[in-house]
């Protein structure tokens, strides 16, 4: 339910269960991390999925068996942000839940024009992952973070994109491949000016050789 694809330094990662909108089971999550982690090794990564939906969030019988609050969601959003290269999230579709957490964590989110975003966790009793509100907070900020996690908006792709949540709304049909031209220059430059930049964004000063 998760396949890899490499084409040279660009690794694809896609979910794979349009079925159940790629609701996420716990070897779904373990599988993500284990492609994350062997991803480090890629100039680039592009997460999408299939189907019109990118991720619904945790699998509801994994959810209530306790998946909910499992760390391997923090695992993931770790794996993804601790990435060397560029990441980009191509998302065919709408975001939610605790699926939230590995989008926030890439560089870049990419997103159709009827994807809609929204983390329901106060309305079912959760916290959110440690690191979902800081990373939304610091791309829409305080406010906007709480009336998605706290007042449960449900937001639409053109909100989305006014708030900072994604960088550009394009037709599903065109996503992954605006996503691999994204990736062009990064992997044909130094694998460790992608790094620096990164390092830059973030504030740090820190430079490669």
């Amino acid at each position: 339910m998760i396949d890899l694809d490499r084409e040279g330094d660009v690794w694809t990662v896609t979910l794979n269960r349009p079925d159940k909108a790629n609701a996420l089971t716990e070897a779904m999550l373990q599988d993500l991390i284990a492609a994350m982690q062997a991803a480090r090794a890629a100039r680039a990564v592009i997460l999408t999925g299939v189907g019109r939906v990118f991720s619904a969030g945790a699998d509801l019988d994994a959810a209530r068996a306790g998946l909910a609050t499992s760390p391997l969601w923090e695992e993931l959003s770790a794996a993804v942000a601790d990435l060397p290269g560029l990441s980009i999230a191509a998302l065919n579709g709408t975001l939610a839940g605790g699926a939230m957490g590995m989008a926030l964590a890439c560089d870049i989110r990419i997103a159709p024009p009827h994807a809609k975003f929204f983390y329901p966790v106060m309305k079912l009793g959760f916290l959110p992952q440690p690191s979902d509100p800081l990373r939304m907070s610091a791309l829409i900020g305080p406010a906007r973070t709480k009336l998605i996690l706290m007042g449960g908006q449900k937001i639409e792709a053109e909100e989305a994109l006014r708030f900072g949540l994604i960088d550009r709304i394009m037709p599903a049909d065109e996503i992954l491949a605006h996503a691999r031209d994204l990736t062009a220059d990064t992997v044909t430059a130094k694998a460790a000016l992608a790094q620096d930049i990164k390092r830059m964004c973030a504030g740090t000063s820190q430079h490669s050789a």
